[in-house]
């Protein structure tokens, strides 16, 4: 294996903005960005085989160390030879840290110095999960990219400002100390590209600060965490274009958990280049589709009678294949399996389509056309789609 596991080249830029257009190169190959990443929690994408997912144009997946370490355990999922053979996908992985769990779980976790105290969801038992512990799993399941173990505030309205500057400095200095401690744990630092995570909030100073301690650790790659912890639109664009122009320009940055177009296209904009999003396969199980003018949701009667597929022209499985909203939408009202499927499949789709365009728009320095094709770029406020 190389020194090196994970490489970053730049190949374009535009002229009117950040956008960069670049590739990843991995131990299981490179991936283009900006990119998107479908999550795989558990080892799979809900509904979908490997195959189903490549036929999306998806390059690389996401796979959540936290519930593999759960069930069904990551020294069970290293003797089935890792994480890649055990799902049976041969691209890119990467994975996050467990981290954010201390944020998503909060009613049932503890938080110390040493790390995290979890009630486990699948049988109640008690979970500690340490920055050694968390490169320990994630050095088991054998992903490309690694996430460091961070402390992931809350979104500044659940606080009052005063609250909430100094929770946000506690986490910053304890994403650092993690970090050193994660580095040192890490066991196949030579097969493994260890990511760290800047924390920060949405406060510009202690952005900044976590930016210059968090890049002193040479690193193949640097994320931007904690912004998709419930804060409005402006205040992530605001964050992220702050953050972004501070992050090394040589190595791949990575928005954690954002997801909606118009937060993407503006954190590409920014200079962003990797994403990930539970959105495409959660709201395709709801009967939400996404489209280029916006969600449909084929629940509505609206569609009961409609002949077309979901996106005219789109690629995907379930719209070339000529499957009709009013087909999926008796799928959905019969409790068809078929409907979650072929909803996720469309909508992880439309997703690879846009960073597709986002690329060629990039290469050729006309980002103009870009947004002139996607209408729902438009959109100020997210639909309230996530229900699940």
């Amino acid at each position: 294996m190389p020194d090196v596991p994970i490489r970053y080249e730049r190949l374009a830029g535009t002229t009117t903005n950040a956008a960069r257009l670049g590739r990843v190169h991995t131990p299981h190959g490179s991936f283009d960005t900006p990119a998107f990443m479908p999550v795989a929690t558990a080892g799979a994408m809900k509904g979908l085989t490997p195959a189903q997912v490549r036929s999306t144009n998806s390059q690389i997946i996401l796979n959540n160390a936290f519930h593999l370490m759960l069930r069904p355990g990551h020294e069970r999922v290293r003797c089935f030879g890792g994480g890649h053979r055990f799902m049976r996908w041969d691209g890119p992985i990467l994975t996050d840290s467990g981290g954010y769990q201390a944020f998503s779980m909060s009613d049932i976790n503890a938080l110390d110095e040493d790390g995290i105290t979890f009630r486990s969801f699948v049988d109640g038992s008690t979970v500690r999960l340490s920055p050694e512990e968390s490169m320990a799993v994630q050095n088991a399941l054998g992903a490309d990219i690694i996430m460091a173990f961070d402390d992931c505030p809350p979104a500044r309205a659940q606080l009052d400002d005063a609250t909430y500057r100094r929770r946000v400095e506690e986490a910053n200095a304890r994403t650092v100390r993690w970090l050193d401690r994660c580095i040192a744990a890490h066991a196949r630092p030579t097969e493994q590209g260890l990511f760290g995570i800047v924390q920060g909030g949405t406060l510009h100073d202690l952005r900044e600060a976590s930016v210059r301690e968090i890049t002193a650790r040479d690193l193949p790659g640097y994320a931007i965490g904690g912004v998709a912890v419930g804060e409005g639109t402006a205040a992530i664009h605001d964050t992220v274009r702050f953050t972004a122009p501070l992050l090394p320009a040589d190595r791949p940055r990575y928005l954690m958990g954002v997801g909606y177009e118009r937060d993407i296209v503006a954190a590409v904009e920014a200079g962003v280049d990797m994403f990930d999003c539970v959105l495409p396969t959660r709201n395709g199980r709801n009967a939400n589709v996404f489209t280029r003018a916006g969600q449909l949701r084929l629940r509505n009667a609206c569609h009961a009678e409609d002949d077309r597929p979901i996106e005219p022209g789109c690629g995907c499985e379930a719209c070339a294949g000529g499957f009709s909203r009013g087909y999926l939408r008796h799928l959905f009202m019969a409790g068809e399996m078929l409907g979650p499927t072929l909803a996720s499949l469309h909508n992880i789709h439309h997703f690879q389509t846009l960073m597709m365009e986002i690329r060629q728009a990039i290469a050729q320095d006309a980002w103009n056309a870009l947004l002139a094709r996607w209408p729902c770029l438009a959109v100020t406020v997210h639909p309230d789609t996530d229900h699940d």
